[in-house]
């Protein structure tokens, strides 16, 4: 019973003794970084503080020089963002990774379409988007193209990608950078339904 309790206790993800150097520069040393499942942080500092870096450490975009990252209490090697994927870790760039020409539902499963043998099941993949859309409380038409959709609609759709994988931790960079008042309003409300499923932030 004891086991059990120390097991929830446990957080969601650890980085613990981070470090990463790029040539002339320290950019992390000895950092720790603790994340709870439904929790939110926001880390926050100057440019060049590191915070980008982390991430990218625990995104799998970079690697780590020395330190360890634990998922559930266990050692985890994030060699690469397919391998953060794979591990439910998620990340939303500032620059935005969307295919403007494409539906917001070939976006979401872009390289993972379903198939009715060699062809494109389009009902299941609209049907898909349509669920995770739905999941966010979301009123997004699967069959839109992306390039007709505003900022804030475009992150929502990144959000959906991520959430496809069935991602634990999402990570965005500078999400309300680009948006406005209500904007800002409408992602909070996404992380807030986000934050009530149990995914870290």
């Amino acid at each position: 019973m004891e086991e059990v309790a120390l097991k929830m206790a446990a957080p969601l993800v650890e980085m613990l003794n981070i470090s990463k150097g790029f040539p002339g520069v320290r950019a992390l040393s000895d950092v720790r970084f603790d994340l709870m499942p439904g929790e939110v942080h926001a880390l926050m500092g100057e440019n060049g503080a590191g915070k980008s870096t982390l991430m990218k450490i625990l995104s799998g975009v970079y690697s780590l020089d020395a330190g360890e990252i634990r998922l559930d209490g266990q050692p985890v090697d994030i060699s690469s963002p397919r391998e953060a994927q794979k591990l439910g870790i998620a990340i939303i760039h500032q620059e935005l990774a969307l295919m403007r020409d494409l539906t917001a539902a070939q976006n979401i499963f872009i390289g993972r379409e379903p198939r009715k043998g060699l062809l494109l099941d389009e009902a299941r993949l609209n049907a898909d988007a349509a669920a995770i859309f739905q999941s966010m409380n979301l009123a997004l038409d699967p069959k839109v193209m992306v390039g007709n959709l505003t900022i804030a609609k475009q992150q929502m759709v990144e959000i959906a990608k991520a959430l496809s994988y069935r991602s634990r931790v999402l990570i965005m960079d500078e999400p309300t950078a680009a948006l406005t008042e209500s904007e800002i309003a409408e992602l909070f409300t996404i992380i807030n339904r986000l934050k009530a499923d149990g995914v870290g932030i």
